[in-house]
């Protein structure tokens, strides 16, 4: 429900604009928000858990609470400090906290505790649900590759993405573009590569999902037809396919 197997989506502007958008991430429909939201409050609890079992573990708490917020009621006198140290005793004296809290006292020695809460808020903060890699073609510009990361995860709601990374190679720059294979495993693999000017290895298109034949054809015909074509037709997938086949041996290995 949260993920799906990477299909891709094709926007078209101008005969000289291409978008290849290749996502793990279903539609967002309204059952799919809420169990994103439902993703976000678990990350959420996760970080609490964490801070009030190193509280617990390393800072000895003590057994009444803090000294109120506002001590003499007057707006000017805020501690931010105290605040969350209150709100921090609260969450602890709570029952789940004073669970977490036996947890990291009792059962579990202090390093232990360092580093399931390190791998557990590495978890709830980074870990990823969706990944989304396009594809932007621009005639006489170039080409911008992007991939990112996200979906239910802490800084984001929703579909949102984090951890983008792109890149463009302007036109000058680009050889070719090409269609490789290797193996992986007993199986043949092909993936759309780009050859660029001045660079040993080539660029591998949709590097995190490496989609399957049928998808890297459709992208590389229609990426060319864009790129190079007057009018930007689609190229056929014949003998136009074998050749790119065999530069992308030749050239990428």
């Amino acid at each position: 429900m949260l993920t799906t197997t990477p299909y891709l989506t094709t926007r078209r502007p101008s005969p000289t604009t291409a978008e290849f958008t290749l996502t793990t991430c279903p539609p967002l429909t309204p059952p799919l928000r809420a169990a994103l939201f439902g993703v976000l409050c678990l990350r959420f609890i996760a970080v609490l858990s964490v801070i009030i079992g190193i509280y617990s573990a390393f800072f000895s708490p003590p057994s009444n609470p803090p000294p109120p917020v506002f001590p003499s009621g007057r707006y000017y006198d805020f501690d931010l400090n105290n605040f969350l140290l209150h709100i921090l005793h609260l969450l602890y004296i709570s029952a789940p906290g004073q669970w977490v809290a036996t947890l990291a006292t009792s059962v579990l020695p202090p390093y232990a505790v360092l580093g399931l809460s390190a791998v557990t808020a590495y978890i709830a903060l980074f870990a990823r649900i969706h990944t989304t890699e396009s594809l932007l073609v621009l005639r006489g510009l170039g080409i911008q590759m992007s991939s990112s990361v996200g979906g239910g995860n802490f800084f984001r709601l929703g579909g949102g993405t984090y951890m983008k990374r792109t890149r463009f190679i302007p036109t000058e720059k680009i050889q070719d573009i090409l269609i490789n294979e290797a193996f992986k495993g007993f199986e043949v693999r092909y993936y759309l590569v780009i050859v660029v000017e001045g660079e040993e290895d080539v660029v591998v298109c949709f590097p995190r999902l490496l989609p399957r034949r049928k998808i890297a054809e459709k992208v590389w015909r229609e990426a060319r037809g864009c790129l190079y074509e007057k009018d930007g037709p689609v190229m056929g997938a014949g003998a136009g396919s074998q050749a790119a086949w065999r530069g992308g041996n030749e050239k990428g290995g």
